[in-house]
């Protein structure tokens, strides 16, 4: 039987089935008939040879993009490439790596992971895997995955140049399970205050939040949640991290659609931080999970909201599995917050570019910098649960305390040189080439923050790294950009001495607006949060 004819004889059962249990709708039996007619046709009659996967992988994707912007097929050869970064895990060799020079380089091997275990260290250069060379040959980072990822258990044998060694060192390295973080970075930015930047919600995350609680040793006086940037994850994860923060039965959220009854989640008390100051930070791109933490926080008056508007995505998937590997994402409800606001942004069914086009537009209607220009109609007026105060729904949560976007060391020049990856290739080359004489000269991060400047030599080899790379110097466009430029070099600087911690450390200590912000509210909680 051909693939064509095993296809057919499902689409058969599965019209049966559904006739049965739904007593059908006269439409989709219609319309599954109709399909399965053409795709007979086609197959039968085309004058040329076709692959039929391929027509029914995009016939799948054009039926969904007639629907709301979110749901979407997944073909199957992207199927894990889509879940691992939420799964929280991987099978490989454990290292953090960049390419220097068309060399790939040790950023720094995964803390316990296989690479660490037999020695590979920060720094190494490996030249081959497996015994074919790999260096000087335009390896990209696919390749790389191709080579260094694989089952667990199975063996990798490496060659490695290390500086100050002569000779090639050889490694054997058992592939195993390195876990991919979702807190992207934690530290105690105070005396006793907890904060924390969480990248994406994924199955790790709460573990890794609980993780950053030990750490602290005490219960913290005050916890700084960051969630700008992050444009969401599992549906369960951010219930999960919004009880966290919640007391026994306050409502987290609600969802309900077409299909699917409305179902409530509550907070179970088990809270590790359910008193005490709490802030959120969220922008523009937070969006779906970020934004349910968010809004179950502010409609509980339990947290203070800072930073600009969020995304506005309120919808819910459900992963549908298909033949042959491949998923459709499917909206099945909306969610509410606990107020009862929709968090969705408007949007008309098959119209995705529209609804993009009216995300841009608002960086064009001056609501990233100013919150005069944001309306919201009083039909969607909603009032906190405890205090009464006024939130509103239909697109997107709205912070507490408003930080405009800033755009004042911006440059064609600098977002050129960002854009083209020149600005990371240099730091990348910087930091391989002078990186044991840091680690010599700055035994700890508080001795690099106050001792450790860009200096002129430094800032001019990037300027000539950019030009030997096609982009021109434009100079004002560069003393514009230099202070915000030479405070990502320190920051990167410090990610390859002491790690991610490290750089959002530098960011944020100099001059972050919502993170300084977030930390006067925190140590001026009770006169704060009584005002807004």
């Amino acid at each position: 039987m051909s693939k064509l004819s095993s296809f057919l004889v499902l689409i058969l059962i599965s019209t049966s089935l559904y006739s049965q249990n739904n007593r059908g709708s006269e439409a989709v039996i219609e319309n599954i008939q109709k399909i399965s007619k053409a795709l007979v046709y086609i197959d039968k009659y085309y004058v040329d040879t076709i692959n039929i996967s391929k027509i029914v992988d995009k016939t799948i994707s054009d039926m969904l993009d007639q629907l709301d912007p979110h749901s979407t097929y997944i073909p199957a050869e992207m199927v894990s490439e889509m879940n691992e970064p939420l799964e929280g895990s991987f099978n490989g060799i454990g290292i953090e790596f960049i390419i220097v020079k068309d060399t790939l380089t040790v950023q720094a091997p995964v803390f316990g992971g296989p690479s660490a275990l037999v020695g590979i260290l920060a720094g190494d250069k490996i030249v081959s895997v497996d015994g074919e060379n790999i260096a000087g040959v335009g390896i990209s980072n696919d390749k790389i995955f191709k080579y260094l990822r694989g089952p667990k258990g199975t063996k990798v044998e490496l060659k490695i140049l290390r500086q100050k060694v002569s000779d090639t060192l050889d490694f054997v390295v058992t592939r195993d399970k390195i876990p991919l973080n979702s807190l992207d970075a934690y530290y105690e930015a105070a005396p006793g205050v907890l904060y924390m930047k969480l990248g994406k919600f994924a199955i790790t995350s709460p573990s890794e939040i609980i993780d950053a609680f030990i750490s602290m040793h005490k219960y913290p006086r005050g916890v700084i949640l960051d969630l700008r940037g992050n444009g969401g994850g599992f549906l369960g994860v951010s219930l999960m991290i919004s009880n966290f923060f919640l007391q026994k039965d306050e409502m987290i959220l609600y969802t309900e659609g077409l299909n699917s009854p409305k179902k409530e989640e509550y907070a179970n008390g088990r809270g590790v931080y359910q008193k005490g100051p709490l802030v959120v930070l969220i922008d523009e791109n937070s969006a779906s999970a970020s934004e349910i933490v968010a809004g179950a926080l502010q409609d509980w008056d339990r947290a203070v909201i800072i930073g600009r508007k969020s995304f506005g995505k309120g919808l819910v998937q459900q992963m549908m599995p298909l033949d042959g590997g491949s998923q459709m994402r499917l909206t099945v409800a909306r969610y509410h917050t606990p107020s009862g606001r929709v968090i969705q942004s408007p949007y008309k069914l098959g119209d995705k570019k529209e609804y993009y086009k009216a995300f841009l537009s608002r960086y064009e209607n001056g609501e990233f910098y100013n919150k005069d220009s944001i309306n919201f109609p009083d039909s969607l007026k909603y009032k906190t649960l405890k205090k009464g105060r006024v939130v509103y729904g239909g697109g997107g949560i709205m912070p507490d305390i408003f930080v405009p976007q800033d755009t004042s060391y911006f440059s064609e020049y600098y977002a050129r040189i960002i854009r083209m990856g020149v600005f990371n290739e240099y730091m990348n080359i910087y930091c391989d080439r002078n990186r044991l004489s840091f680690k010599e000269k700055y035994p700890d991060f508080d001795t690099f923050f106050k001792e450790f400047n860009v200096d002129q030599q430094m800032f001019s080899e990037l300027i000539e790294y950019s030009k030997q790379s096609g982009i021109n110097p434009v100079i004002e466009q560069i003393e514009k950009s230099k202070s915000m430029m030479e405070l990502q070099m320190k920051a990167l600087v410090a990610r390859s001495i002491f790690g991610m911690d490290s750089y959002y450390k530098v960011l944020n200590n100099v001059n972050n607006e919502a993170y300084n912000k977030a930390m006067y509210v925190i140590e001026n909680w009770s006169e704060i949060f009584d005002e807004i």
